[in-house]
């Protein structure tokens, strides 16, 4: 079901104040990007059906990592690419939050900060692999959002429960089913690594929040592990390819303010809807706009791509994984809206200029769902 508001329809009731809200020259071309998405504004192609022959129009997308409309596909590619990957072991969610008194630096300095977190919490790791020997592997993705749009720094890591020694055998870490690691173990490292690296890059800034950053302790979240390799890859879907807020979240925008769906986890995730004004919203949405070019999921240790061009397959076969070979991505084909049964396929292209004439002269004259 589509739904009845998004993110577009707050810009669009902004007009060009977003223009005078303070936000850089990335941020704004992504909320244009945004606004434009499947509009006439990006142009679009004629659909016809192969069932009942109807011709439809459908407008293009901005193809914006930011943007809610645009993700489907992207993490369909994502997740089929790295099915290819599984091992039959356990792996582990490991959370990794940042707390909010970096928030003041990662608004102005965001890929410092947020490279800084991807260091720290892959060194946090690997010192627990070195000490047994092994080489482990991690891909994390980053999130900047709170469910109130608030900024809220954290990783999520899915990290299998063991590694590769010297030899390159696959040694578990533990069977019996708990976490990974001591959780609290795992947040004294982590934020040491942090601040060590902040010091070092940033002396002044670290000297200024110093005391808040060590005053009490980080949070680090793990589950167990999960129940077969197969559910890792659908559970990695919620993440890798979320945004900020999705439009089904959005419940009413008005001449003024917009309201939205959230939940409290400081209420053990009570759901509550929260209003904003336009000005205020974007200026939340805009928080989580990454720098342009930067790399929200990373891949790490034997998960790397130097390491899985040269090993992966070595260790699947020893862990006796059948190995699939690359399956033929199958085009996407929308359904007809008319029939509801037949595969839609392009049969032309047009500019922001719109449909060309021939198109129109059919479709208004035809609609063989009427017939």
């Amino acid at each position: 079901m589509q739904p009845f508001f998004e993110v577009a329809d707050v810009l669009r009731r902004l007009g060009t104040k977003t223009e005078h809200m303070g936000l850089n020259t990335w941020q704004l071309r992504t909320l244009s990007a945004i606004k434009k998405c499947r509009t006439s504004a990006l142009g679009g192609h004629i659909d016809a059906c192969d069932g009942c022959g109807n011709l439809s129009i459908s407008y293009n997308s901005c193809r914006n990592r930011h943007c809610p409309k645009c993700q489907g596909s992207k993490r369909e590619d994502w997740i089929q690419a790295r099915e290819s990957e599984l091992l039959p072991v356990p792996y582990f969610h490991v959370v990794f939050t940042l707390p909010d008194s970096i928030n003041s630096l990662a608004i102005h300095q965001p890929k410092l900060v947020y490279d800084t977190l991807f260091e720290a919490t892959w060194e946090t790791l690997q010192k627990f692999g070195k000490a047994k020997a092994i080489q482990m592997g991690m891909i994390a993705v980053l999130h900047t959002w709170g469910q109130n749009l608030s900024l809220h720094p954290h990783l999520h890591c899915i990290v299998p429960g063991g590694g590769v020694d010297k030899n390159g055998v696959w040694q578990n870490i533990r069977s019996d089913g708990n976490f990974l690691f001591p959780v609290k173990a795992l947040s004294k490292i982590f934020r040491a690594k942090f601040c060590e690296k902040l010091k070092e890059k940033e002396p002044i800034k670290y000297e200024q929040i110093r005391q808040e950053l060590w005053q009490k302790p980080w949070v680090v979240f793990a589950k167990k592990p999960f129940g077969s390799p197969k559910s890792v890859v659908e559970y990695l879907g919620r993440y890798t390819h979320k945004i900020a807020i999705s439009s089904h979240r959005i419940k009413n925008v008005d001449a003024q303010n917009i309201t939205f769906d959230y939940k409290d986890y400081r209420q053990e995730g009570l759901k509550k809807q929260m209003t904003l004004t336009h000005q205020e919203f974007i200026r939340r949405f805009s928080l989580h706009i990454l720098p342009k070019g930067f790399v929200k999921i990373r891949h790490y240790g034997f998960l790397s791509s130097t390491w899985k061009r040269q090993k992966l397959k070595l260790l699947q076969l020893k862990l006796k994984v059948k190995v699939l070979g690359n399956r033929e991505k199958k085009p996407f084909l929308p359904k007809c809206p008319c029939c509801k049964t037949g595969n839609l396929h392009r049969i032309a292209l047009f500019d922001q200029r719109g449909p060309p004439a021939w198109y129109l002269g059919v479709s208004q004259n035809t609609n063989p769902c009427e017939n």
